[in-house]
């Protein structure tokens, strides 16, 4: 049995109707740095493999260094990526990426030639019910992207005070009403302990004032998105990450994150602006070569999808691009 049989039908619609978001614009923007042969892209969050794949097609030499924390999805790339062609050129490593470094160091490899950073949730973690990170469908809350690793969305909603939870929903999910919410959640565990998708969706429901719940969809997104993001510690992971990916991309190599959430691409913006400035004192005459910045802007600011792709890839509305190049050694 070959492995297209041996996917569920789920899995295979999931891959089906994956749509990698500004595919075009990443695969433009990556390849050129990926033309010698052997040329190494890393991809931190492989997800899918759908921004991998295009990209070795479009870099016939290049080797992929795929990195992703969920288990299940690393598989199942792996069977993408031999089914198009790619297998003889990929090593996939179950790690998050801020190991990038470690990743890149585990192959031999001293640094790489394009790294891409698409942030946030995978097609194929919404469509898991049992995992727990869709608000649409009952299931237990997990919301782990490395399901052996770490406390649940219920662990936290079990154990967090009030004033954690509040925080968590206002800093990650932007909800204007985390401090009610964390007061309804508080009362309601008192009674019996919040472990499913639809008693929190049900709970968010009668939280929520009705004339919010009008507008800005689902009632349940922000604080779905505020869990998650805490479960899986992503932003401390973030900060971390993109210093070790900007330290790995060699001369010449560019760098690609798309992010999905405010709080992402502010630290997005930092640690690029960090890097594409000079460290000149104010006041020097002349710049010398060390006070160079160490990168340039490939795109203008951040790049967004358009309204066709909004219109046909909902996952694209939130995004942010940003891309840079290095153009000297250092830091």
């Amino acid at each position: 049995m070959d492995s297209a049989q041996q996917r569920t039908p789920e899995q295979r619609a999931t891959e089906d109707r994956h749509i990698p978001v500004l595919l075009d614009t990443c695969v433009d923007l990556l390849a050129p740095a990926l033309t010698r042969p052997g040329a190494v892209y890393v991809d931190g969050t492989l997800g899918m493999a759908g921004h991998a794949s295009a990209v070795l097609d479009a870099a016939p030499t290049a080797r992929l260094v795929g990195i992703d924390r969920d288990a299940q999805a690393l598989e199942l790339a792996r069977e993408r990526l031999e089914r198009a062609g790619h297998g003889d050129r990929i090593d996939l490593i179950h790690a998050t990426y801020d190991e990038l470094p470690e990743a890149l160091a585990s192959l031999g490899l001293p640094s790489a030639d394009a790294v891409m950073l698409d942030l946030g949730l995978s097609s194929f973690q919404i469509d898991t019910a049992e995992r727990g990170f869709s608000y649409s469908e009952d299931a237990p809350l997990d919301m782990r992207m490395d399901t052996d690793e770490g406390p649940t969305a219920a662990d936290i909603l079990a154990t967090a005070d009030e004033a954690e939870i509040a925080r968590i929903l206002h800093e990650y999910g932007d909800e204007r009403f985390s401090r009610r919410i964390a007061r309804r959640i508080v009362e309601t565990r008192a009674d019996a302990p919040i472990e499913r998708s639809g008693q929190l969706v049900a709970l968010l429901d009668r939280a929520i004032p009705a004339a919010s719940k009008a507008s800005g969809g689902h009632p349940a997104k922000r604080t779905f998105q505020a869990l998650r993001i805490a479960v899986n510690r992503e932003l401390e992971i973030l900060s971390r990450a993109l210093e070790g990916a900007l330290d790995a991309v060699a001369v010449g190599g560019r760098i690609v994150v798309e992010s999905y959430h405010s709080g992402e691409d502010r630290l997005v913006k930092t640690a690029f602006a960090r890097r594409t400035r000079s460290s000149a004192p104010a006041g020097l005459p002349v710049e010398l070569e060390e006070h160079r910045p160490t990168f340039a802007p490939l795109v203008r600011g951040a790049v967004r999808a358009d309204e066709r792709e909004q219109s046909v890839n909902t996952r694209s509305a939130s995004v942010r691009l940003r891309a840079l190049e290095r153009v000297r050694p250092g830091s």
